[in-house]
C-alpha cells in the first residue's frame, strides 16, 4: 500500500498535485498504475512543478531537454507529463486539449526494453522445473481422487496455480473469476468430470467489450476444481462470489509465487508473469501461429507476442531439442530418483516393483524398480519412471542407453508422422523422458570415471 503525503508540499503545488491525482481516477487508471506514477513523487520537487506552470508550449522543449539530463525514472517523467495534461485541460499559459498529441509524441520518455527478460530467457523456467510444478499438481490431484483430506487453503493455490500455469492467466483475471464462470458437468465421454472456466481479456489497449475466454482444464487436474465447487458448496454464506475466495490479485500473485518458489527452490523465479512468458513460450516453441498466440494470451493484437517468436528456437533446434542432442536444452541438475539398485537387487524386488512396459510399442524392461509398486501408479510406465522420487534405476549403464535409443527412435518417428507438428502431449512427455534417461546415464557414467 502506498501513502501519498500531500502535507509536505507548498499550497499551490499541493492543489496541483490532488487534481493531477483526480484526473487519473477519471480516466479509470488502475490504482497499480496511479501508485506507480506517484511513488515517484519525491523526484519532482515544488520547483520542478512550478517550472512546469510557468512553462509554456514554446518552450517546454528545452525544459524537457534539460529534465532529461537528470535521469528520473520513467514513471516521474510520466507524472510530469500528467501535470502538463492538467494544464491542457484548464487552458493554462497557452495550453490546450489540441496539444495532447504533442505532448505524447515530442517530450520523448527513456527508452526502456520491456523484453529484456524474454530475450535472455531468464523469465522462463526449466524443463525440469515445469516438471516439478505438473507432478505437484498430479500429487494434489491423486489425493483428492483417493479421498484424502487436502486443506482448502492447498487446494485453492492448485487452482490459481493451474489457471497461471495451463492457460496463462493474469492475477487479476484469476482473482476475479466468478464462481458461476466455473462449468462442471458430465460430457457423457470421459468417466471424469469436464470442466471449463471462463475469463476476460485483460490490459486491452482499446475501449471496445473485453471478450470472454473460455479453456477446459486438464482432465487429470479437473477433480481439483471440483472439489473446491464442492467445498464452497459447504458454505451456507460464502464470503465471497470468487472461486478462490481471494481478496486481491496481489494475494493470487503472492500466493502462486510463494507456491512455485518452494516447489523449484529458487526465489528469483516462479511469479504469475514468469509462468505467463513461459506458457508463451512453450507454445511458440511448439509451432503455434501468431493467430494461435494471441488468442491463447487474450491479445486484442497478433504482434504483441511478436517477441517470442524473435526468441524461440528454429524447427530444427526444437527436434533437436527433443533428441536430447542439444547442448542448449541439456539440463546439468540431476533429475530426482530414490537411489540406485544393482540387477541383482532389482531381480530380488517383488514382482509389483519391477518396472517393464510397452510405451509406444517399444518393450521396456529391468530398467529398475518402484518404491510404491508398478500396479499403484497412476503414471505411465517408463516415460514417466525417469525422473520420478521413487524410482530406483538400474546400475545397468548398456541398458539405459539403450532405452535412450529407443526412445530416439520414437521421436524420430512422431518427427516423419506429425509433419513438422510438435504439439502432442505424447511427443512433449518423450522429450522431457529422453533428457531424464540422459541425466541419469551421465550420473552412472560419472561413478565409473
Amino acid at each position: 500500500m502506498l501513502h501519498i503525503d500531500f502535507g509536505s508540499r507548498q499550497e499551490h503545488c499541493r492543489i496541483v498535485l490532488k487534481h493531477v491525482f483526480a484526473m487519473m481516477l477519471e480516466q479509470n487508471l488502475s490504482t497499480s498504475t496511479i501508485a506507480k506514477y506517484f511513488g515517484e513523487l519525491p523526484q519532482l520537487r515544488d520547483e520542478d512543478i512550478e517550472l512546469l506552470l510557468q512553462t509554456g508550449p514554446l518552450e517546454i522543449g528545452t525544459l524537457w531537454a534539460e529534465w532529461r539530463a537528470r535521469e528520473w525514472a520513467v514513471a516521474a517523467y510520466t507524472l510530469a507529463k500528467n501535470v502538463l495534461y492538467l494544464l491542457c485541460i484548464y487552458r493554462w499559459n497557452g495550453w490546450s486539449s489540441e496539444y495532447r498529441t504533442f505532448l505524447s509524441t515530442t517530450l520523448a520518455l527513456p527508452a526502456v526494453n520491456k523484453y529484456a527478460g524474454v530475450r535472455s530467457g531468464d523469465v522462463f523456467l526449466s524443463a525440469d522445473e515445469e516438471a516439478l510444478i505438473v507432478r505437484h499438481l498430479d500429487e494434489i490431484a491423486q489425493k483428492i481422487k483417493g479421498g484424502a483430506h487436502v486443506p482448502y487453503s492447498s487446494a485453492a493455490d492448485a487452482g490459481m496455480l493451474i489457471c497461471a500455469y495451463q492457460f496463462a492467466m493474469r492475477p487479476v483475471q484469476i482473482a476475479m473469476l466468478d464462481v458461476r464462470r466455473v462449468r462442471i458437468w458430465q460430457d457423457g465421454i470421459d468417466a471424469d468430470l469436464t470442466v471449463h472456466v471462463t475469463f476476460h481479456m485483460a490490459k486491452q489497449r482499446g475501449k471496445e467489450t473485453r471478450i470472454p475466454l473460455t479453456r477446459r482444464v486438464k482432465r487429470e487436474w479437473a477433480c481439483i476444481f471440483v472439489y473446491l465447487q464442492s467445498a464452497l458448496d459447504c458454505i451456507a454464506a460464502s464470503p465471497s462470489p470468487k472461486f478462490f475466495q481471494a481478496n486481491s490479485s496481489a494475494e493470487v500473485g503472492q500466493r502462486i509465487a510463494t507456491l512455485v518458489r518452494s516447489l523449484i527452490g529458487t526465489g528469483e523465479l516462479g511469479t504469475a508473469t514468469d509462468l505467463r512468458h513461459t506458457a508463451a513460450q512453450r507454445l511458440v516453441d511448439a509451432g503455434a501461429s501468431h493467430e494461435e498466440l494471441a488468442e491463447f494470451l487474450g491479445h486484442a493484437q497478433t504482434n504483441t507476442g511478436l517477441i517470442y517468436y524473435a526468441t524461440s528456437a528454429s524447427h530444427a533446434e526444437r527436434v533437436n531439442r527433443a533428441l536430447g542432442a542439444s547442448t542448449i536444452y541439456r539440463q546439468v541438475a540431476k533429475i530426482a530418483h530414490d537411489r540406485f539398485i544393482s540387477p541383482d537387487e532389482l531381480a530380488a524386488l517383488k514382482e509389483e516393483q519391477q518396472i517393464a512396459a510397452v510405451p509406444h510399442g517399444v518393450s521396456i524392461s529391468g530398467i529398475g524398480g518402484c518404491k510404491s509398486g508398478q500396479p499403484s501408479c497412476p503414471y505411465n510406465p517408463i516415460t514417466s519412471c525417469y525422473g520420478c522420487r521413487k524410482f530406483m534405476p538400474t546400475t545397468d549403464l548398456n541398458l539405459h542407453r539403450q532405452v535412450l535409443i529407443d526412445m530416439r527412435d520414437v521421436v524420430l518417428l512422431f518427427e516423419r508422422s506429425s509433419r513438422g507438428d510438435l504439439k502432442s502431449p505424447a511427443y512433449m512427455q518423450l522429450q522431457r523422458t529422453i533428457a531424464e534417461i540422459q541425466t541419469v546415464i551421465g550420473e552412472l557414467e560419472g561413478d565409473d570415471e
